[in-house]
């Protein structure tokens, strides 16, 4: 039988990864971020232009095919 443990499912954040007030990427507003990772505040995020974006590229790599 497995024992799980409370907490040992979750990844342990980097040591820099700390909840801080950042400047929005795309309006330059301070919002509070829970991490490094987030860098859109919510406001942006609920824009149609932000929930309809399309990728550019086929999403492939762009490493040339070997001949």
């Amino acid at each position: 039988m497995n024992t799980v443990y409370p907490g040992t499912l979750t990844p342990k954040r980097a040591n820099s990864d700390l909840p801080a007030e950042r400047h929005c990427l795309r309006c330059k507003t301070a919002f509070w971020s829970e991490g490094f990772g987030e860098r859109i505040c919510k406001r942006c995020k609920t824009q149609v232009s932000w929930k309809s974006a399309i990728t550019t590229g086929d999403g492939g790599s762009r490493r040339r095919s070997s001949r």
